[in-house]
């Protein structure tokens, strides 16, 4: 028989097409399984159009064989079958759609009729087909169309072309026999005609084809009739029987009523790989620009990897039941990586090889929709359950203020309500909306304290004077809580500002900043000696109007405080960086008439000065949980004041 040639593309595109638009030879049996439930779908609708009774719909299967003697795979269906022109046409024709002429065609009448809308055709493109020449160097189709009396053979072993001729068929449907190339020394094509490999590749990316996978499979039993010996395990026996390896119907498919909620947790944990429960559930189904239905997960611990460069966002995306992609990353922002879950829509445009997406209007729809919807859920989840709410902030609290202070703030709309800081009166977290309600008229800024624990914190020197106005303050612990808020700068409309702000004099009466400017000049020299004496470590020294109880303490001027520039200088870079230091000492407190008395008793008293300058120096670095420069001057300076 002459040998036809494929009639739209040359042998280069198919080979272009065979080892270049897939990226997993594995995807031939998806595609494949595809075209299959296609063509069932096909005779269904076929059947309600002209009122043929004789097809019952759960009679409809697709099997699978594997021969490992012969090299051979076979994927089978009972479906409407192809005949010798179809064949030609579909087969014959590289990027020719059988399936998508039959959604074309019928388009107008899916409008009028519920029922018939259902019939979803997965495969459009024309290209899934010979994915199976990834994997197979001769495939051979045996077709019989519904209601025909002749089967037609169609076989080829790639770009030469096809042959097509007469063939014998009981039945009405399809047979495609792959035989699969031979091992490579890198490829290894005979896991193939592997029983566990079909099994999983049909798991994976099929598992939910609305009609029934079969397949003969091996199983063992105790032997007939064998007596195992006491303390022995019986004797065993092989067998095969056919089994169905698909699931079929999707749980996010099943009406909600008909699933429990250890549905969705046995679910979740058996395809995510997850030991516990999540603690929050999201299903939602979208009608519209763009129709998808989600099932999303918020996992009830962090992942082991999750703050490593191994951890991978996305969620899995499938077409129709179909898995086109594992993890699609584009669905979910980076700040809301660690929701899992998955999104199933008939409306996506997929590239010909159905892996990739086309960055198109319904993709960003989607994933609009779906950070909308992840943000209600948790804003739900703060009111209705606040325990477990914390419970989910503790393990990914961190990565919403990630979210916060990536790309400039931009998410702040999204995120600042979802995010909690230890409250000073409280004593517990609370949220930027619930710290407002509690302002007073007079109060015009969200105070905050930043350090290693809320222990620590709440003994700073600098919190003393806020508490004492009766203000609350906000206790930041994480490294990244500063920057966060700075680049927020404010909350609607009510701006942040430290508890070590240089300017937080002004928030003190007129007669108060009256007093401390009136004190910094009558002790101006003694100022500028400490000054002096401390060298660069400090940017100044002045007297404090925040310290109640304390002697001393540390603020800063400018951009960075002291908690940023730990957080910065234990990164890993050559560059240190050093905030504009500011030494506080309080005017009302011993340790002020100490220095006066000390500076006044002439040049004995100023080298105590420097003394006493380098001890509050230190101390109020230990204060802020920051390193002492030189712990030998240190302890010499303690040894000094213990002798004298």
């Amino acid at each position: 028989m002459a040998k036809k040639q494929f009639k739209a593309e040359s042998k280069r595109l198919l080979d272009l097409m065979i080892h270049s638009i897939y990226t997993h030879k594995e995807i031939f049996l998806r595609e494949l399984i595809s075209n299959a439930s296609d063509a069932l779908d096909k005779l269904y609708y076929q059947s309600l159009q002209s009122g043929d009774t004789g097809i019952k719909r759960s009679d409809f299967q697709i099997n699978v064989s594997a021969d490992k003697d012969a090299r051979t795979l076979t994927i089978s269906d009972n479906g409407i079958g192809m005949s010798k022109e179809e064949l030609e046409a579909n087969l014959g024709t590289i990027a020719k759609s059988g399936s998508l002429t039959f959604k074309e065609e019928h388009a107008e009448e899916d409008k009028d009729s519920k029922e018939k809308k259902a019939i979803d055709i997965i495969g459009q493109f024309g290209v899934g087909f010979y994915s199976a020449f990834m994997v197979a160097d001769e495939v051979i189709v045996t077709s019989k169309a519904y209601g025909s009396q002749q089967a037609y053979r169609w076989q080829s072993k790639g770009a030469d072309g096809y042959t097509v001729e007469e063939a014998e068929k009981s039945n009405y449907g399809t047979e495609i026999v792959l035989h699969i190339k031979e091992d490579t020394e890198g490829e290894n094509y005979s896991k193939f005609l592997e029983e566990y490999t079909v099994r999983d590749l049909i798991k994976r990316y099929s598992d939910y084809i609305r009609y029934p996978i079969q397949m003969m499979v091996e199983k063992h039993r105790p032997k007939e009739g064998a007596e195992p010996e006491e303390g022995t395990a019986p004797e065993m026996e092989s067998y095969m029987e056919l089994e169905t390896l698909n699931t079929m119907e999707p749980i996010w498919k099943r009406q909600k009523s008909k699933v429990k909620p250890e549905d969705y947790n046995e679910y979740y944990k058996s395809k995510f790989g997850d030991y516990e429960d999540p603690v929050k559930v999201i299903r939602t189904s979208v009608e519209g620009v763009s129709s998808y239905t989600a099932l999303l997960f918020i996992p009830g611990h962090t992942p082991y990897d999750y703050y490593t460069k191994d951890y991978e966002k996305g969620l899995q995306l499938y077409s129709s039941g179909v898995m086109i992609m594992e993890k699609c990353k584009e669905l979910l922002p980076d700040y809301f990586n660690f929701v899992k879950g998955l999104v199933d829509s008939q409306d996506l445009s997929l590239n010909i090889s159905r892996e990739t997406l086309q960055h198109d209007r319904q993709l960003k729809n989607i994933a609009k929709n779906l950070e909308k919807k992840i943000k209600k859920e948790l804003l739900d989840f703060l009111k209705e359950n606040r325990e477990g709410y914390e419970k989910f902030f503790d393990n990914f609290g961190r990565q919403i203020k990630y979210g916060l202070y990536d790309d400039f703030g931009m998410h702040k709309e999204v995120l600042a309500d979802l995010v909690l800081f230890y409250s000073s009166m409280e004593k517990k977290r609370i949220t930027f909306d619930e710290y407002i309600a509690k302002m007073g008229d007079d109060q015009k800024y969200i105070y905050y304290a930043a350090g290693e624990s809320v222990e620590k914190i709440d003994m700073l020197p600098q919190t003393e004077f806020i508490k004492d106005k009766g203000y609350e303050i906000l206790y930041l612990t994480d490294e990244i809580d500063e920057f966060v808020l700075q680049m927020m700068r404010d909350y609607k409309e009510k701006e942040f500002k430290s508890v070590s702000a240089e300017d937080l004099a002004e928030e003190g009466s007129s007669e108060q900043q009256e007093t401390i400017k009136k004190a910094e000049e009558e002790n101006k020299e003694l100022l500028d000696f400490i000054k002096d004496s401390l060298g660069d470590k400090v940017t100044e020294v002045k007297l404090s109007p925040r310290l109640k109880n304390s002697p001393v303490c540390l603020t800063t001027k400018g951009g960075i405080s002291l908690e940023m520039e730990k957080v910065l200088n234990a990164m890993p870079t050559d560059q240190q960086i050093k905030a504009e230091r500011i030494l506080e000492i309080n005017p009302d407190h011993e340790v002020m008439n100490t220095l006066q008395e000390a500076y006044a008793a002439g040049e004995e008293g100023k080298e105590k000065v420097k003394t006493y300058a380098s001890l509050l120096y230190n101390q109020s670095l230990l204060i802020c949980g920051l390193t002492v420069d030189d712990p030998v001057k240190f302890s010499e300076d303690i040894c000094k004041l213990i002798v004298k």
